[in-house]
C-alpha cells in the first residue's frame, strides 16, 4: 500500500501547525500581547523592513494603529496623546531613518517630561555593526535624550523589558523610554517560563523615585510661609503631571498666596482665578514678572527654573528665599540656589503642606498691589483698521470656546499669543512644546490629543511656517475624520525670528520673510477637508464661530498683520524687572 502521499500531507500539517505555534509565540506576538497587558489602546507608527514581523503581529492581533505620514508626525501625536491622557504614548518605527526621524520628538518629550514608550526596529543581531542596510545606532543616538533605553538581545528578556519600559516612562519624572528590537528577536520563538512570565514583579533596585516629602523640610516651608510678607507660588507642569490641581487650589486659597505659572504650567489653576497673575518669563505679564522680582518667598512647585523663565539669574528673585518642590532631585539647585529643597511628587507635597495648621501670612496688601499692577499694565495691542491682529484672533477663539478647548501650539509668536490671550479653564488642556521649542509639533500633537479625548474640542493654533513642517498629517484628519480645528496665524514669516531680527539686528530680515506659500485653503480641500480664510477682523467672529463649533475637521487660514510683535518681552541677558513693551 502506498502511504507516500499521506506522509507528505502529515508533514505539511505538522509544518503548518509549527508555523502557527511559532507565530503565536514569537517576539512580535509577545510584544503585541504586552502592549495589551499594559492597557495600550492606540499606537502611532510607520512600518518598514525591520518591523515587518511586528506589523504582521499587529495585523493578526489588532490594536488601533494610526499611520502617520512621517515618523515625526507619529511621535508628536503620541506626545499630544500622552499630555492629555496622562498615559504613555506608544510609537513604532523601523530601523535607520525611521528611528532617526523620531529623535526630535524624543528630545521634546524628554525636556517636557512626557511619558512615551518607543519601539524601534533594528537589523538582525548577526549584522549589527556592519553598516547593514538601514542600520543606525539608535541606542547611542538616544542615550542622552531618553529617560532610559534598551536593546533586546535575548527573546526571554522581552516581556520584562516592556514592563519596565512602561513603568519607568510613567513614574517619577516622566519621560521617553526606547526599546530597540533586532529583527531576529521579533521572529525568535518565545518559550514561557516562571522566570520570564509577564506577571513577574518589577525589580529595579537602582530606580526608586522619591515621591513622599521629607517632614522636616515641609515644616521649614510652612514656617517660612507664615513669616513671609510677599510670598509667591510658581506653578509648573509638575502640578499637572501629578494631577495635583485640587490640592494646589486648596493650598493657594487656604493661605491666599498669589500664583504665577510657567509656560507649561498653564492650566494648573483657573485662568480667571483672583489669585492668578498670569504667565511669568520672557513674554510674561508685568504683574507676574514683578511678583517674582519683588517677592520675599518663592515657592516653586514642579518647575525647573529654565532660562526663558528666569532671565538673568543674577537678577532673578533677588529678595526671595527659595522653596523648590520637584520630583527630580537633579533640578533642585541646578540653576537657582535653593534654601528649602523638597524632593517629592507635587501632589504628595501639597497634601502635607495643607495638613499643617500654621497661621497664614497676611497677604492682602501684597495681593492688592499685584492686582493694581495687573490693572495698570495689562496685556495690550494697538488695533489696526485694515488688518486682523493675531491677538484678536486668539481672543475670538477664547470667546467662542469659553476657554474650555484643548489648545495645542508649535513654538514662536503664535505660541506666546495663545499663552497670553487664551485663558485656560481646565488642566491638561494646554499642549505646547516648551523646553525644545519644536516647530511642527502643534498640529500632530492636536491629533493625538483628540484621539485621547474624543469628547473634547481640540484647536491647534500654529504659525504658517511651523504648520508646513508636518502639514502632511492632514491625511489623518481626512482618513479618520478627526475633528481637530487647525488655526493658522498666517503672517507670512518666521515670526519670532523676524521679531528678534527687528529688535536686535536692525531690521535685517535675513531669510525670515516667506513670500511664497501654498494656498492653505486649497491644500485642505485637496485632503477633502473644509477650510476657510479670514482676511479682516470684521469677518473673523462669524467665520470662527461657524468653523470652531463644527463637528468636522476644519482648517482656517487666518491672515494677520506681518510685523506685529509679542509684548511684553525680556531681552536675552536682562532680568525680569527689565521688560520692554510693557505699555503702549
Amino acid at each position: 500500500m502506498n502511504t507516500g502521499g499521506r506522509t507528505v500531507n502529515v508533514l505539511k500539517e505538522k509544518s503548518k501547525h509549527e508555523e502557527q505555534t511559532r507565530q503565536l509565540n514569537d517576539g512580535s506576538a509577545v510584544l503585541i500581547q504586552a502592549l495589551k497587558d499594559q492597557g495600550v489602546e492606540t499606537v502611532f507608527g510607520y512600518p518598514g523592513g525591520a518591523v515587518l514581523p511586528i506589523y504582521d503581529a499587529l495585523y493578526k492581533n489588532p490594536i488601533t494603529h494610526i499611520l502617520a505620514r512621517h515618523e515625526q508626525g507619529a511621535i508628536h501625536a503620541a506626545e499630544g496623546y500622552a499630555r492629555v491622557s496622562g498615559k504613555p504614548g506608544v510609537v513604532i518605527a523601523t530601523s535607520g531613518p525611521g528611528a532617526t526621524n523620531l529623535v526630535t520628538g524624543i528630545t521634546d518629550a524628554m525636556m517636557d517630561s512626557l511619558p512615551l514608550v518607543i519601539f524601534t526596529g533594528q537589523v538582525a543581531q548577526g549584522v549589527i555593526g556592519t553598516d547593514a542596510f538601514q542600520e543606525a545606532d539608535i541606542i547611542g543616538i538616544t542615550q542622552p535624550i531618553t529617560k532610559h533605553n534598551y536593546q533586546v538581545t535575548d527573546i526571554n528578556d522581552l516581556p520584562r523589558i516592556i514592563k519596565e519600559a512602561f513603568h519607568i516612562a510613567s513614574t517619577g519624572r516622566r519621560g521617553p523610554v526606547l526599546v530597540d528590537i533586532p529583527k531576529n528577536i521579533a521572529t525568535d520563538l518565545f518559550e514561557p517560563t516562571e522566570e520570564n512570565a509577564a506577571d513577574t514583579a518589577i525589580d529595579l533596585p537602582g530606580y526608586q523615585p522619591t515621591t513622599q516629602p521629607n517632614f522636616l523640610q515641609i515644616q521649614k516651608a510652612v514656617h517660612s510661609l507664615k513669616e513671609a510678607k510677599k510670598p509667591l507660588i510658581l506653578g509648573g507642569a509638575g502640578i499637572l503631571h501629578a494631577q495635583a490641581m485640587d490640592e494646589f487650589k486648596t493650598f493657594v486659597e487656604k493661605h491666599r498666596v498669589p500664583v504665577v505659572n510657567t509656560l507649561l504650567g498653564l492650566g494648573g489653576i483657573h485662568g480667571e482665578h483672583e489669585l492668578f497673575f498670569g504667565m511669568a518669563g520672557m513674554h510674561g505679564t508685568c504683574s507676574a514678572n514683578t511678583a517674582i522680582s519683588e517677592c520675599d518667598l518663592l515657592i516653586n512647585i514642579g518647575a525647573r527654573f529654565d532660562d526663558r523663565l528666569t532671565g538673568n539669574l543674577q537678577r532673578f528673585a533677588q529678595n526671595a528665599k527659595i522653596v523648590h518642590i520637584d520630583i527630580d532631585p537633579a533640578e533642585i539647585g541646578k540653576n537657582v540656589p535653593t534654601e528649602i529643597p523638597i524632593v517629592a511628587d507635587a501632589k504628595e507635597a501639597l497634601k502635607e503642606l495643607i495638613k499643617h495648621q500654621e497661621e497664614s501670612p497676611d497677604t492682602e496688601e501684597w495681593v492688592a498691589y499685584l492686582k493694581q499692577l495687573a490693572y495698570d499694565y495689562p496685556l495690550w495691542y494697538k488695533e489696526d483698521e485694515k488688518e486682523l491682529l493675531p491677538q484678536q484672533a486668539v481672543q475670538h477663539i477664547h470667546r467662542i470656546t469659553k476657554g474650555d478647548a484643548i489648545v495645542t501650539t508649535d513654538v514662536g509668536q503664535h505660541q506666546m499669543w495663545a499663552a497670553q490671550y487664551y485663558q485656560l479653564n481646565n488642566p491638561d488642556h494646554w499642549v505646547t512644546s516648551g523646553g525644545l521649542g519644536t516647530m511642527g509639533f502643534g498640529f500632530p500633537a492636536a491629533i493625538g490629543a483628540q484621539l485621547a479625548r474624543p469628547d473634547a474640542r481640540v484647536i491647534s493654533i500654529v504659525g504658517d511656517a511651523g504648520f508646513q513642517m508636518t502639514a502632511q498629517e492632514l491625511s489623518l484628519l481626512q482618513e479618520f475624520r478627526i475633528p481637530v480645528k487647525v488655526v493658522i496665524l498666517n503672517n507670512g514669516s518666521l515670526g519670532m525670528v523676524r521679531q528678534w531680527q527687528q529688535t536686535f539686528y536692525e531690521e535685517r530680515y535675513s531669510e525670515s520673510l516667506v513670500p511664497v506659500q501654498p494656498d492653505f485653503v486649497k491644500l485642505a480641500e485637496a485632503y477633502d477637508l473644509k477650510a476657510y480664510r479670514i482676511d479682516s477682523n470684521d469677518e473673523a467672529e462669524e467665520i470662527f464661530r461657524e468653523a470652531l463649533l463644527s463637528d468636522e475637521p476644519v482648517l482656517i487660514d487666518c491672515r494677520v498683520k506681518q510685523l506685529e510683535n509679542v509684548y511684553p518681552m525680556v531681552a536675552p541677558g536682562k532680568g525680569l524687572d527689565e521688560m520692554i513693551g510693557v505699555k503702549a
